[in-house]
């Protein structure tokens, strides 16, 4: 087994003339919840993209779960789960099927339905597994498509957003469940957000990341020791960005 879960080397972007990543560069250890923090348009999303085999790496490399994102795409799709900042859970559709529909997309046959079940009650749905998905409420929905991509076991969990538009009371339901299943499964996850305080609860690392670059990153508390005492990461991010941070709802 890699002594990583993910490493990127001089991972890069390009959209025409827009580089939208550039030369990034990570080690995240097994088990490990890492946060990329960073204003809107810094690079997040697409570097998720990249390292989730959906957008092909202009030059450089990487590595989630010991394969290579580029030449062993299939290997390292096979090894993840995927929570998208975009709502994917279809809503004419029970829990229950929506879970169906996955588990057959991942082509898991054997104990399809003991996982389901399993991950319907990890994420706290199972007396709504026969309700139409459209009923369900903001956190709810969260949670359902939390459960769909665990359905595979993945060892690698990545999550965009993954609270965005959500209440206090909803955010923490979701990272409730969320810290259950890495504690149950050793899972690492590796999440973008604009919520610091989500970020210094939960990530054992966080990196910040602008114009396509990791400006500093390291342990929450290391970070904020480094700007001044009482800092906090929203100290952090403004420091590092010279932006503002995002209000609640808006996309990276």
């Amino acid at each position: 087994m890699s002594r990583w879960a993910i490493e990127a080397q001089d991972l890069c972007k390009r959209f025409g003339s827009f580089l939208a990543v550039d030369r990034l560069s990570l080690c995240i250890p097994h088990g490990c919840v890492f946060g990329l923090l960073g204003p809107n348009g810094a690079g997040k999303s697409t570097t998720i993209k990249m390292l989730t085999t959906l957008a092909a790496p202009t030059s450089g490399s990487a590595r989630v779960a010991g394969y290579d994102v580029s030449t062993e795409a299939v290997q390292v799709r096979r090894r993840i789960g995927y929570v998208p900042q975009q709502q994917s859970a279809d809503p004419d559709l029970t829990g229950f099927e929506n879970l169906l529909v996955f588990a057959r997309l991942y082509g898991i046959i054997e104990q399809r339905r003991a996982r389901i079940v399993e991950a319907l009650e990890l994420m706290d749905l199972a007396d709504a597994k026969d309700r139409l998905v459209r009923h369900y409420s903001g956190g709810m929905v969260r949670r359902l498509e939390i459960a769909q991509s665990m359905l595979n076991d993945p060892e690698v969990l990545f999550m965009d957003e993954p609270t965005i538009g959500l209440d206090p009371l909803a955010r923490h339901t979701v990272w409730e469940r969320v810290a259950k299943l890495r504690e149950t499964h050793g899972t690492t996850i590796f999440l973008t957000t604009h919520y610091m305080d989500e970020a210094a609860a939960l990530c054992g690392i966080v990196a910040f990341m602008n114009t396509g670059k990791i400006l500093d990153s390291g342990p929450p508390h290391e970070l904020t020791a480094k700007y001044g005492s009482g800092a906090t990461l929203d100290d952090v991010f403004i420091r590092l960005t010279g932006q503002p941070l995002a209000k609640s709802g808006t996309h990276a």
